[in-house]
This record gives structure tokens, C-alpha cells and sequence, in this order.
């Protein structure tokens, strides 16, 4: 048991920065209406954690590999739980914001440094195992968000999403400071803080053009000033990863397909599974009548189907291809999310479990196979970049995610109701929560009728994604042939005699990799 320790740690973390995510999905409607939030102001309760999380998510996995990944850790968690505080204090939908991606920060230092913590307390088969397990626990924990938010909304109040975070960081703290050994890289690293600068601005602005788009228009000075800044920021990351000496992304990485292939998944996995569940639970509050418990327990399938396959896939698909287990699972997530696309006026929750389970279950498979793929990528002295790679790309696609359907679910909404007084401004106050205020404005039936069609295209469009997303994967990850032992190179045995047995079976040659993490080591390099 004392073995598995710095995993319980880890895992403790990472449950909680995860739950994070999504834990404020079920209390959009409260704090809508107690902080008076536009659905903007909503967008970006959600957003600008994940986007912060992803935009320093690199950084601060080479500052950890540089001062010492124990230590970033247990500073993150720290202040990820102060900021926890400062929001469940917030008194407007701005601070709110504020302290959100203050949080986010904090996150970003834990979440960097979890894969190179594990990765430097395990090898061979326990890795995979570690792995599995931080899968499941990474799965469940964005899909139970929902859950406990609703959970804790209804009983307590919105506010202790928040203060719940202050118990779990003050273990996970001490249970890093006495389980989790310290490691880092050897001397000489340097934090290329101007790469940072620079794609932290490219995440923001592309986020913030996304979700300003659909409120001013795509073709406003506004949304266009942001993508023009997005646009020149990537570029400036492109030439400071290429000239500087310590780069916070080797960019020559992306010149392996199969390395693309695994942070195509990465980036399908969040945006797909997690994006228009938001949306989703508006619906079953605001135009269903459900409580938020109620409203969380309908993700329930979700979440078990995640966490079960996750468990399931460290044991059973150990030393499995990464180009079927990332490729399979985006098929089951694309599948799912379109199975989701089903709604009309009259439907109810039951329309969305089939969908849902098999979606869990591709989400189960994903996680665990992009972490060790990421791992296995680089040397074990830059793990911190591959751990913060294919983590970056996660949050960026859920942050995508939410800005992207969001405007396209609005956009299906504001169709539906075309011939109405003010179509723009009922869409978006429907997709924020503002069903009630409507009700005496327009039919039910009506209001129904127009979210479904939101929901619906909005699930069909992020299918199609995951589809197309679990297509590249299988074309860009190819699984390495073993070499076969040259027929000439066998030593001769003359026949009745025993064959010789190695004096060490640790020193018996073996063309096969020894680990699921070295089987992906072997893809994502290109190595045959």
C-alpha cells in the first residue's frame, strides 16, 4: 500500500482541479441570478479557468522540471485553494471571473507536474497501472463535476463549489510534502517566459473572439481585433520555440504524424465530451424543472462509464496500441456526443443516457492512452513538457469547447425563433438561463422547441468532430512493427539438448516493448 501513496497524492489534486472544470455547470442558473450574469459573464465563469489552466500549463511544467515538481505542486495546490476561497466570496459575476482564473493558475501548477510525478515514482507495469488510475480519476472527476455541484448547490448553496476545495487541498498538500519525492532536470533549463507570454496570448484571444462573436458579430472590430491579436501571438510563439535555446515546446515534436495524432485526441477529448454539457444542463433546469441534483444525476452514466473503462483499460489494454485506444475512444465519444443530437420539444432526460454511457465509456479509454503517449514522447528529464503538452491541448479544447458550441447552440436558437419581436436577445437569454423571464413572452412549446434545436446541433456538430478527430488518429498513430530476430543471427543447438535459460531474467533480450508507456514511446517517436 505504501507504494501506491504518491498516486493517492497526485490523484487527490487532480481530482479537484479537474472537478473544477465542469463542478460549475449545474450552478450557471444560480449564479446567474445571484450575481446578475449575462450569458457572457457565464461563458466566461467557465472559461477563463480552463483557459488559464491551459495557457500556463507549459510554462509551469519546465519551471517544475527546473526548481523541483514536488514543490510546484504543493505551491499550486495552495494557491488553487485560496483562490477556491476568493470565490466563494466573489459579490459580482466579475470578480467572480477574477478569482476564477486566479485559480486556474494555481491549477496549472499542480496539473503540470502531475504525469512527471507519477512518471518519475513508476515504472513498467505499475506505471501503466498509476496511469489507468489517474485516467479513471481524471475522467470522473470532469464528469462528476456536475454531480457535486448540483450536490452542493442545492443543499448548501453555489458558493460551497468553491470553500469544498479547502479540506482536499490541505490533504493533498501534506500528503505530498511526506509521500512524493522531489525531482527535476538537471541544471542548465531556463523558462522561456516569453513563449509563455506569447501563448497565453494566442489562447485568450482566440477565446475571447469565440465567445464575443456570437454578442457583437463575427465580422466587428471587435471579434476581428482579437483574432488579428490571436493570429500574430501564434506567430510570435512559432519564431520564440524555434530560436530560443530552452524552449517551452520542442515545436521539431510535430514533425512525428503520430505525435500530432496524440495531441489531436487530446484536444478532441475535452472539447467533444465536455463542451456542450453546459448547455445541457440549462436544459434539464431551466426548460425541464429540474433541481440541480437532479440535473447532475442525469450526467451520472457519464461519469461510470468513464471511470469503470478507465480502471479497466490501465489493467486490461496494458502494452495496447495508443493508435487504437486514442483513435477507438474518440469513436466512442464521437459516436456518443451524436447520440446526444436526438431532442425535440416534448423530450425528456432518458433521450440523452444512451448517448451519455457511450461516450463515458470513450472518455474512459482516451485519458489514460494520451498520458502515457505523452510521456512516453520525450525523455524522462522533459517530462514536465510532455505532461504539460498534451494537458494544455485538454483544457484548450474544453475552453474551445464550451466558446465554440455555445455560439452554434445560440446561433440553432435564434433560427428557431426567427418571426419572434427580438430572436437575437431571446436566444440568449434562453441559452443563459433566462427561460422563466420568457415564459410569459413566448409559448412553451415554443421555448422547448427552439433549445432542443440548439442542443441538436450543437451535440451534431462536436460528433462530427470527435469523429473526424478519431479518424486522424488512426491514420497519424501507427503502431511500430516488432523486428523479427534474423533467422542467421539464432544460435545453433544441437538437437535434444536443453535450451539455454538466462542466469538474470531481467537481462533476457526482448524485442517487444515492456509497458504500454514504452509501446507509445515507440509511436509517438516514429521508432521501428
Amino acid at each position: 500500500m505504501a507504494k501506491w501513496r504518491p498516486l493517492i497524492a497526485v490523484c487527490l489534486g487532480t481530482f479537484m482541479l479537474l472537478l473544477d472544470v465542469t463542478i460549475v455547470i449545474v450552478a450557471m442558473p444560480e449564479i446567474a441570478d445571484a450575481l446578475d450574469a449575462s450569458l457572457s459573464g457565464l461563458q466566461w465563469v467557465l472559461d477563463i479557468y480552463a483557459l488559464t489552466l491551459a495557457a500556463l500549463l507549459l510554462g509551469a511544467g519546465v519551471l517544475a522540471d527546473i526548481v523541483g515538481r514536488r514543490r510546484v505542486y504543493a505551491v499550486g495546490t495552495a494557491l488553487f485553494a485560496a483562490a477556491s476561497l476568493a470565490c466563494g466570496l466573489a459579490v459580482n459575476s466579475t470578480t467572480l471571473v477574477l478569482f476564477r482564473g486566479l485559480q486556474g493558475i494555481g491549477a496549472a501548477a499542480m496539473f503540470a507536474t502531475t504525469l512527471s510525478l507519477l512518471g518519475a515514482a513508476y515504472q513498467g507495469r505499475d506505471r501503466s497501472v498509476a496511469l489507468g488510475v489517474w485516467g479513471a480519476v481524471s475522467g470522473a472527476a470532469a464528469a462528476c463535476g456536475p454531480i457535486l455541484g448540483g450536490v452542493l448547490t442545492q443543499s448548501v448553496g453555489w458558493r460551497w463549489i468553491f470553500f469544498v476545495n479547502l479540506p482536499v487541498s490541505v490533504l493533498a498538500v501534506w500528503l505530498t510534502l511526506r509521500t512524493v519525492s522531489e525531482s527535476r532536470s538537471p541544471r542548465g533549463k531556463r523558462v522561456d517566459w516569453a513563449g509563455t507570454a506569447a501563448f497565453a496570448l494566442f489562447a485568450g484571444g482566440t477565446t475571447f473572439a469565440v465567445v464575443r462573436a456570437e454578442a457583437v458579430g463575427w465580422g466587428s472590430a471587435q471579434t476581428v481585433l482579437a483574432f488579428a491579436v490571436a493570429a500574430v501571438s501564434l506567430i510570435a510563439f512559432v519564431v520564440v520555440e524555434r530560436r530560443t535555446a530552452h524552449p517551452l515546446l520542442d515545436l521539431s515534436l510535430f514533425r512525428r504524424p503520430a505525435f500530432v495524432g496524440v495531441m489531436v485526441g487530446a484536444l478532441a477529448l475535452n472539447a467533444v465530451a465536455f463542451g456542450v454539457l453546459p448547455y445541457t444542463s440549462i436544459w434539464l433546469q431551466t426548460l425541464l424543472g429540474m433541481s440541480p441534483i437532479r440535473g447532475g444525476l442525469v450526467l451520472i452514466p457519464l461519469a461510470v462509464a468513464a471511470f469503470v473503462a478507465a480502471a479497466l483499460s490501465g489493467r486490461l489494454l496494458h502494452g495496447a496500441s495508443a493508435r487504437l485506444t486514442i483513435g477507438g475512444g474518440l469513436l466512442l465519444i464521437g459516436g456518443g456526443t451524436l447520440g446526444q443530437a436526438v431532442l425535440d420539444a416534448d423530450s425528456s432526460w432518458p433521450a440523452l443516457t444512451a448517448g451519455l454511457v457511450v461516450c463515458g465509456f470513450g472518455v474512459g479509454l482516451v485519458n489514460p492512452s494520451v498520458a502515457g503517449a505523452a510521456l512516453a514522447a520525450v525523455p524522462a528529464e522533459n517530462a514536465g513538457m510532455a505532461g504539460g503538452a498534451v494537458n494544455t491541448f485538454r483544457q484548450l479544447g474544453y475552453a474551445f469547447g464550451v466558446a465554440v458550441f455555445g455560439t452554434v447552440a445560440t446561433a440553432r436558437m435564434e433560427h428557431s425563433l426567427h418571426g419572434t419581436a427580438d430572436p437575437h436577445g431571446a436566444a440568449h437569454a434562453l441559452a443563459g438561463g433566462g427561460a422563466e423571464a420568457l415564459r410569459g413572452v413566448l409559448p412553451a412549446h415554443r421555448l422547448h422547441s427552439a433549445f432542443a434545436a440548439g442542443l441538436d446541433t450543437a451535440n451534431a456538430v462536436a460528433g462530427a468532430i470527435g469523429l473526424l478527430a478519431a479518424a486522424l488518429v488512426l491514420i497519424l498513430v501507427r503502431t511500430p512493427r516488432t523486428p523479427r530476430t534474423p533467422r542467421t543471427a539464432r544460435t545453433a543447438r544441437t538437437p535434444g539438448t536443453p535450451r539455454p535459460v538466462p542466469s538474470d531474467p531481467s537481462s533476457a533480450p526482448s524485442s517487444a516493448p515492456s509497458s504500454a508507456g514504452d509501446r507509445a514511446r515507440l509511436e509517438v517517436s516514429g521508432e521501428h
